[in-house]
């Protein structure tokens, strides 16, 4: 499989070009969000973090948005800071630029107001938008490729279909050179011996086991036991009925393939072929996790329809659920036809798996996502562990 990209300084490459108008912290979304309304080609990231919050949580929120500017699609990034907050904007911009990026930085309270910091703003991000619309697109390989895993909105199909034809697909981006990452690690309890039994590292293994339980005891410490039942109400009604059967058929969609590596919410992704990283299974976290992690194009399957895209990511949504392609048609990019009576249902998978394949090729060639059409794909939110003081 190969396309063309936008190869960075750092070697990375991207499957679009954007410019990232990144707001610091939750009183700067308004004037980055108006930053990016008056750059044609930029998408602002807009967040509820960044302030008020535990010393763990400002170091996870700072990670996570210089991860986000280090995303092999971002092209430059401008930053726009309150100017009080607890994030370093200082300090965020020293981490983008370590990937070797264009980065500026927009103070509000220090340039005196919205008015003057959106029109600075604009200024800043025209002329780096102009740079990167210099840049031209180079031939590139699945070994450049990292490749995103999620689920959601799901319903029976999706462990029985869905999600074994991207677990496929998922393998045979390994197989090709790529990589590939998820998590959801919320999706793992009460499947954790399935989990376990693909990891040949001992570090490995003890660190994705932590995860789990350090996930579960916070829903404990709060009085609430998951093993009790399915706590998501879409997918009781899609036919789920307790978090170990959600999670049985969820974490097929990450294929056969030995894990290998385990990173931290916030951290990028090592040369593991098949990482996990700790997040929980909402979409607005997860996708961040994923996206911050240096992913370029992300897989999400889902039952019952789920629209979300991401800023800066491709979000390919698929399905196997026949009357979700049909009525929900306007959110779903990959949809599988599979015949009740197939006598050989393998040979289907593999054919399936290479048709969402190839659309992925699609997409990393710039073909557009439903999401990217539908814009829909403007919010998102980053996984704390702490209270907001």
């Amino acid at each position: 499989m190969n396309f063309y990209g936008y190869r960075r300084k750092n070697g990375t490459v991207g499957v679009r070009n954007y410019l990232a108008v990144i707001s610091t912290v939750i009183c700067a979304n308004e004037v980055a969000e108006a930053i990016a309304n008056s750059v044609e080609g930029s998408v602002p990231i807009l967040h509820p973090q960044g302030c008020c919050q535990m010393p763990v949580d400002l170091k996870r929120v700072t990670a996570t948005l210089a991860g986000l500017g280090m995303n092999p699609n971002v092209g430059a990034v401008l930053l726009v800071s309150l100017g009080c907050e607890g994030v370093n904007v200082d300090e965020l911009a020293d981490k983008i630029m370590q990937a070797d990026k264009p980065v500026e930085k927009i103070v509000i309270q220090e340039i005196g107001g919205m008015s003057k910091a959106v029109a600075k703003g604009a200024e800043l991000g025209n002329l780096m938008l102009a740079e990167l619309k210099k840049q031209e697109k180079v031939p590139a390989s699945i070994a450049d490729l990292v490749v995103g895993i999620k689920c959601g909105s799901s319903d029976t199909l999706s462990g029985l279909l869905t999600n074994p034809i991207a677990g496929l697909a998922a393998d045979k981006i390994i197989d090709l050179g790529g990589r590939v990452v998820f998590g959801e690690v919320t999706e793992m309890i009460g499947a954790e011996n399935h989990i376990v039994n693909r990891i040949e590292d001992q570090e490995v293994k003890d660190k994705v086991l932590n995860a789990i339980i350090n996930i579960e005891n916070r829903a404990k410490s709060i009085g609430e036991d998951m093993r009790e039942g399915q706590p998501t109400p879409g997918n009781i009604k899609g036919g789920l009925t307790t978090i170990e059967e959600k999670s049985l058929g969820a974490i097929v969609k990450s294929g056969s393939k030995v894990i290998d590596d385990f990173i931290e919410y916030g951290e990028q992704v090592g040369t593991g072929k098949l990482t996990v990283v700790d997040s929980p299974g909402r979409e607005p976290e997860l996708l961040t996790g994923l996206a911050a992690a240096g992913v370029q194009v992300i897989i999400f399957t889902t039952g019952r329809g789920a629209p979300q895209g991401y800023p800066i990511c491709p979000v390919i949504k698929v399905t196997a659920n026949p009357r979700t392609y049909c009525k929900l048609n306007e959110f779903i990019d990959v949809g599988f036809t599979i015949d009740d009576h197939v006598d050989d249902i393998e040979s289907v998978f593999d054919a399936d798996s290479d048709k969402l394949l190839s659309y992925l090729e699609e997409v990393c060639n710039g073909k557009p996502t439903k999401a990217e059409i539908n814009k829909y794909n403007k919010f998102i939110n980053i996984y704390t562990v702490g209270p907001v003081i």
